[in-house]
């Protein structure tokens, strides 16, 4: 197990994508395919993730068939975790971690309250339901402070959660705040894995002593996405900017498109099994859009550097 500079664990995980067909139905073998060509990329795995997992639109017997094809395919070849969707009550975290559990799963996160209508929750709103719910959940969590709810767990509620519940292993932190960072790094016990949402702040945090960070990236290029951490690792600094910079000329670009919907436009640009998205979601099929993200990932020479052949 690599090291970084605070002596936490490096590593990256994605968070995978969910397929759909044609007619917006979850393709489970297209879902199965998919998780071995992360398993094969060597990159940790989120499943049924509220972003690129599309988590919003599963049924619940959805969500347990992917959580189900996950733990075949993926336990025991790479990290596999839940991660699921914002919640509105402690209530719907707890039947989620039950389902992750009964499947097996590795670990799950338990993301950030989400009160509605643009409400935050006081301190002692966030310390019962974080309480409540690591509580009942018997497996180990990743707690995550998230901007999309509208504001951050206050560090000092996260040091206590994880002194007082041993199974809280880790925390996904997604903030363009670099100076909480740097608090919440310096407030965790270096058991704790930090791992920073996005790429965008990658080679900062594993410089900070971050963890590593988490990607939508990777559901395309695993073994680039990884080939950050391990560079790192080894103290070859320019091997790891040099992919960090293909990974973000990457991520610009999807980005620019819709994020999921030209993730998966890419995916099935290189014969992999993405499928579509799923309504609200609406497909890439702009001809310019869908031209723009073969060019990148011929300019970045993706299918070798995944190990792909020409079809």
């Amino acid at each position: 197990m690599r090291r970084g500079p605070t002596g936490r664990a490096l590593s990256t995980l994605v968070i995978s994508v969910t397929p759909f067909d044609d007619e917006e139905r979850f393709d489970a073998e297209a879902f199965r395919r998919h998780c071995r060509w992360l398993a094969d990329g060597g990159v940790g795995t989120y499943v049924v993730g509220g972003g690129s997992g599309e988590a919003y639109t599963l049924t619940t017997a959805e969500t347990a068939a992917c959580l189900a094809i996950a733990a075949e395919e993926l336990k025991g070849r790479v990290p596999v975790r839940a991660m699921g969707t914002e919640p509105r009550s402690a209530a719907q975290m707890i039947e989620f971690g039950r389902m992750v559990a009964d499947h097996g799963l590795d670990a799950m996160q338990v993301y950030s309250l989400d009160m509605g209508h643009g409400f935050a929750p006081s301190d002692d709103e966030l310390r019962r339901y974080f309480t409540d719910v690591l509580s009942a959940v018997d497996l180990p969590v990743v707690v995550s402070t998230h901007y999309s709810v509208g504001y951050f767990v206050p560090i000092p509620l996260l040091a206590e959660l994880a002194d007082e519940f041993p199974q809280l292993i880790g925390v996904n932190c997604t903030s363009p705040d670099l100076t909480y960072v740097v608090r919440l790094l310096d407030a965790l016990d270096p058991r704790i894995d930090v791992h920073l949402g996005g790429p965008m702040e990658a080679m900062t945090g594993l410089s900070l002593g971050a963890s590593g960070y988490l990607s939508s990236e990777a559901n395309i290029a695993p073994r680039l996405c990884t080939s950050v951490i391990d560079r790192f690792a080894d103290g070859d600094l320019v091997g790891a900017a040099d992919a960090y910079r293909s990974i973000m000329r990457l991520f610009t670009v999807l980005m620019r498109h819709g994020g999921t919907r030209a993730t998966k436009a890419a995916l099935g640009l290189l014969g992999l099994a993405g499928g579509i998205t799923r309504r609200p979601r609406l497909p890439l099929v702009e001809p310019d859009a869908v031209a723009e993200i073969a060019d990148i990932l011929d300019q970045l020479d993706i299918r070798r550097l995944e190990g792909l052949t020409e079809t």
